[in-house]
């Protein structure tokens, strides 16, 4: 066999995995709609042709409008910066504790358990849980202090991440609107799966946080507040099915998205634990007021020397409110690295002050 023959033949990566045909052929997106529309609960969000969407496109073939913006949201830059962008310990020198990204993998998980169990659309849970915190600064929720004064009416990372660092990726109003609103002092998502990202997105952080800390060396196993024990249990992955569990029970029951007592309870005492011991302790308060010092000067510094644009347009007029604009998507976007070591290359940091670590 030559080798014009060979190109002739179906590419396989071992041997020929048998398939057989689909009932009906090829799965496109209409099937994957109709099938929706008769599984999925009353009250979810139905995938309808190419989505709602600021920009109109066309359909895609086989997949649904919240299953194409699942995938841009995972090939896109944003997404993929979170990588860099610390969860609650700034650049720490232990790769296993936890970063933005990895956060927003366990988020979706989260999500996507309750959205399957009650009916919910999936795929919309999925792409608004990978996305929530695609508007995170550096440095955690310090950076939204740190930006607040260069944005009217001040930064809030769920707002900014939906409205600008994700708007270029045309995704779809109502994974939108569960990213803008996922957060607890926002107002409601219009959507059940946007409500069911709220709650895992603090289900899954208050479970993590407390066992990246126990990791770090901040609190101890046995500083988990009974209340929490007696009711979820004592490890994050029984944490996290009891409230998945519950989640789900509650739906069932009241047919809202809600999470009945006691462990709503149990949530709310470890959230108020973790503010109380790890995120709010002195160490953590000086790391954030250093972390705000630095993005804040770092910011200026961008406003007085704009750089050009990614997409090719010259840099705007230092000084300007284009200018500003651009600085806060620039630093907004950095990760925590990166930052750092701008402050000291622009700003003359001494690298041994810098805010890292636990």
């Amino acid at each position: 066999m030559d080798v014009a023959e060979l190109r002739q033949l179906p590419a396989v990566a071992h041997r020929a995995a048998e398939v057989g045909p689909a009932p009906t052929g090829l799965v496109e997106r209409t099937e994957r709609e109709d099938a929706e529309a008769l599984r999925l609960a009353p009250g979810a969000t139905r995938a309808e042709g190419a989505g709602r969407r600021a920009r109109p496109e066309v359909p895609d073939r086989f997949r649904t409008c919240f299953q194409r913006d699942l995938d841009r949201i995972q090939h896109s830059r944003p997404f993929r910066r979170l990588a860099g962008k610390c969860q609650v310990f700034i650049a720490p020198d232990d790769d296993h504790l936890r970063t933005r990204l990895t956060h927003a993998i366990e988020v979706a998980q989260v999500a996507t358990s309750i959205a399957r169990g009650a009916g919910l659309n999936v795929d919309l849970a999925a792409a608004a849980a990978v996305a929530h915190d695609c508007g995170h600064g550096p440095a955690g929720h310090a950076s939204e202090d740190a930006l607040s004064p260069f944005v009217e009416g001040g930064y809030h990372h769920a707002v900014y991440g939906a409205d600008v660092v994700l708007a270029p990726l045309n995704l779809c109003a109502e994974t939108l609107d569960a990213v803008r609103n996922h957060s607890w002092n926002r107002p409601a998502p219009a959507t059940p799966e946007g409500e069911v990202v709220a709650w895992a997105d603090r289900i899954a952080y208050v479970c993590h946080d407390f066992e990246d800390a126990v990791d770090a060396g901040v609190v101890h196993p046995n500083d988990l507040p009974a209340e929490v024990a007696d009711v979820v249990g004592a490890s994050r992955s029984g944490q996290l099915g009891a409230f998945v569990t519950a989640l789900l029970e509650t739906i069932a029951e009241t047919g809202t998205v809600a999470l009945r007592q006691p462990e709503a309870s149990a949530l709310a005492a470890l959230r108020a634990f973790n503010y109380e011991r790890i995120y709010l302790r002195p160490a953590a308060a000086e790391q954030a007021r250093r972390v705000i010092a630095l993005l804040r000067s770092l910011t200026e510094w961008f406003v007085g020397n704009p750089r050009d644009h990614d997409d090719g347009r010259p840099a705007p007029a230092p000084g300007s409110p284009e200018a500003v604009a651009a600085a806060v998507r620039y630093v907004s976007g950095m990760t925590d690295r990166f930052a750092l070591d701008l402050a000291v290359e622009h700003l003359g940091w001494d690298r041994a002050a810098l805010p890292r670590g636990v």
